[in-house]
């Protein structure tokens, strides 16, 4: 995906979320443990200013403070964070930044908010009984970040294994495919790119929407006992 798209994305995704917090704040959010709206407002508010400081202060030391409970404050706060994420990002994506993995840039936070915010916006809408559909570039891209950035750092935090052997997985509606693991392939998993982004972020289960598995289901599931993501 190009770069220079990552920052339109962000601002798509984060005016959609913030849209679902005029809904019912204690809905529950299925896939996020106990957490409700509300909840998950604070999650994607902090983080989104955890990232503003990685940037502009390059280092990761930033603890957010609560977020107010009260709907029309919770707004005002979550737009705050926004605003502050987004004025951070807003420059050469080639320069220097805190990260947790490389490249050690604002491109790296560029990218990481985007897609975080694009599946925790799923999360949203799904909470509140319509979800809507994912770009299909970004879910792609999403997907790649998943094996080039989140399930390598589960790894090298020792949350998860190296996978023993390799999957295949492709993505029906943009031609992309990637292939996570070592050696050949003992299974294919094909589906759309949000279909396979969803499931990898346990939001789907392996067996279920549209997916269609070729080869050794069982051993590909395996590749896939994260966790992947955090």
């Amino acid at each position: 995906m190009e770069t220079a798209a990552y920052l339109p994305a962000l601002r798509r995704e984060l005016g959609a979320f913030r849209a679902c917090l005029g809904g019912d704040l204690d809905a529950p959010v299925a896939h996020c443990g106990s957490w409700t709206l509300r909840e998950l407002a604070e999650h994607v508010g902090g983080s989104s200013r955890r990232a503003a400081v990685a940037v502009t202060a390059r280092h990761p030391g930033y603890r957010a403070p609560a977020a107010p409970r009260e709907a029309a404050a919770l707004l005002s706060w979550f737009d705050e964070q926004a605003a502050a994420l987004l004025a951070a990002l807003d420059t050469d994506p080639g320069t220097p930044a805190w990260t947790f993995h490389p490249p050690h840039t604002v491109g790296f936070w560029q990218r990481r908010r985007a897609l975080e915010t694009l599946v925790h916006r799923w999360d949203a809408e799904h909470a509140l009984g319509a979800a809507g559909p994912l770009d299909p570039e970004l879910a792609a891209d999403g997907v790649a970040e998943v094996f080039d950035t989140m399930a390598p750092r589960q790894i090298a935090v020792g949350r998860a294994r190296p996978p023993r052997q390799a999957l295949l997985l492709e993505a029906t509606d943009t031609g992309t495919s990637w292939t996570y693991g070592p050696g050949a392939p003992a299974a294919a998993v094909t589906g759309t790119a949000e279909e396979l982004l969803l499931m990898l972020w346990g939001r789907l289960p392996g067996t279920g929407g549209g997916l269609v598995w070729k080869g050794d289901q069982q051993a590909g599931l395996a590749v896939l006992d994260g966790p992947l993501v955090a």
